[in-house]
């Protein structure tokens, strides 16, 4: 799985229990997950259509930084299946915990909000990969 985004867990991260928040970490995973499939698929016009189960499997703490992961496991038409992870990463000894695993799935969109092909040139890079 490729590196796509780490952020610095802060207080105002935490939720009641002194854990991140899991609405912040969604926040974080779908802006995350977002950028990769825009990146990948060579256009701003990527919208989140899917996000399966999210399972909360361990907590992350202030001080941790979170790492999120992905690759693409699927290009179709207009979308695109992501596999995704979470892991916090303690920044004194390296341990990586994963927090969360999921997938989702983008659409490739018009000005319209409608979906439309992503390129041929995309699939073709993906299935050289």
């Amino acid at each position: 799985m490729e590196l796509i985004s780490t952020h610095a867990i802060k207080k105002s991260d935490l939720g009641f229990h002194g854990n991140l928040f899991g609405g912040k970490l969604l926040s974080w995973l779908d802006a995350s997950a977002a950028a990769y499939a825009m990146q990948v698929a060579d256009t701003p016009r990527m919208v989140t259509v899917c996000i399966e189960k999210c399972e909360f499997k361990k907590p992350s703490k202030e001080g941790q930084l979170l790492k999120i992961y992905g690759n693409i496991s699927k290009i179709k038409n207009s979308s695109l299946d992501l596999i995704l992870e979470a892991r916090s990463h303690n920044v004194y000894t390296g341990e990586q915990t994963v927090v969360l695993k999921t997938s989702m799935t983008f659409v490739r969109v018009d000005e319209g909000g409608n979906p439309i092909p992503i390129s041929d040139r995309v699939h073709k890079k993906f299935k050289e990969a």
